[in-house]
């Protein structure tokens, strides 16, 4: 999306030739402006118009007791160009992706490009999981890391690239990046769990190993927002498979504790019936 139409804007700070901070004198909010020679000969307090070619980036700052200014200075500025290229490739895949996500997301990884100067690393558990639940999100993250080893020189790991997925994911979604890592991990538990009573390591890779992930992750969206689903098949699950059943009723009770809220009753059947498929392809 690229911002046109008659735009008055003062500059607040010259981030560096390819971005700028700006105040925008007809909505009163600050925003950063990203493209190739946004910043060049551009200077604080001066007024521009709209800049052809410029991605516009309006700024949530979450952070209430400090001033985006503040913010913005403590974020070296290739880290925020680097951001900003990585939801253009994410753009790419997705369309609409929300340009809020660019602060924080510049924040990660200059986080993560300082724990990777000093050779220490935040260990992502859920990476495996985070894979496959956001598949296209991920692949958005591996070129941000080309992104940032071209903009910042530095290399960040398989794990820093699961938590820039969870800041695109944000982007697309209504889902906070700690939700969605705390979905993941309750994902991860009911997958441990599902594995242990069945004596089982399944397949990653597998078509129904993929569905039963998803099915989880909207099994919690659902129970989040209080819906459920349609689908009611207790009955023929626990007539043809009780422990199956059994199995995933555990699961609801476990997902009702951590989420503290009752995961519907027919979500037992729906859920069993994905667990049955990956333990048991024939099956059902």
């Amino acid at each position: 999306m690229e911002h046109g139409g008659q735009c008055m804007y003062r500059i607040i700070k010259v981030l560096n030739n390819n971005g700028i901070l700006v105040y925008d004198d007809h909505t009163g909010r600050e925003m950063i402006l990203l493209g190739n020679g946004v910043g060049f000969g551009k200077r604080p307090a001066q007024q521009i118009g709209s800049l052809p070619g410029a991605k516009v980036y309006t700024l949530v700052n979450r952070q209430k007791q400090h001033s985006v200014l503040q913010v913005v200075n403590g974020i070296r500025p290739e880290f925020i160009e680097a951001a900003g290229r990585i939801i253009d490739e994410a753009e790419k895949m997705f369309q609409n992706v929300s340009r809020d996500i660019l602060l924080p997301m510049a924040d990660h990884i200059a986080l993560a490009a300082k724990r990777a100067a000093e050779g220490r690393q935040i260990p992502n558990p859920f990476t495996p999981d985070i894979r496959v639940l956001f598949e296209k999100e991920y692949a958005a993250a591996l070129k941000g890391r080309e992104i940032i080893r071209e903009l910042a020189g530095c290399e960040i790991s398989d794990d820093e690239v699961g938590f820039i997925t969870l800041h695109i994911h944000a982007g697309l979604s209504d889902e906070q990046v700690s939700e969605a890592l705390e979905t993941t991990r309750i994902i991860d538990e009911g997958i441990t769990m599902i594995e242990k009573a069945f004596g089982q390591e399944f397949e990653k890779d597998s078509l129904a190993y993929t569905r039963l992930m998803s099915h989880l992750y909207y099994m919690i969206a659902r129970t989040r927002k209080g819906e459920s689903t349609k689908a009611d098949f207790n009955e023929f699950i626990f007539a043809n498979y009780p422990y199956t059943g059994q199995v995933a009723e555990e699961i609801c009770a476990h997902m009702s504790r951590q989420l503290k809220k009752e995961v519907a009753r027919e979500e037992i059947g729906f859920l069993a019936i994905h667990i049955q498929r990956v333990v048991d392809p024939d099956a059902v």
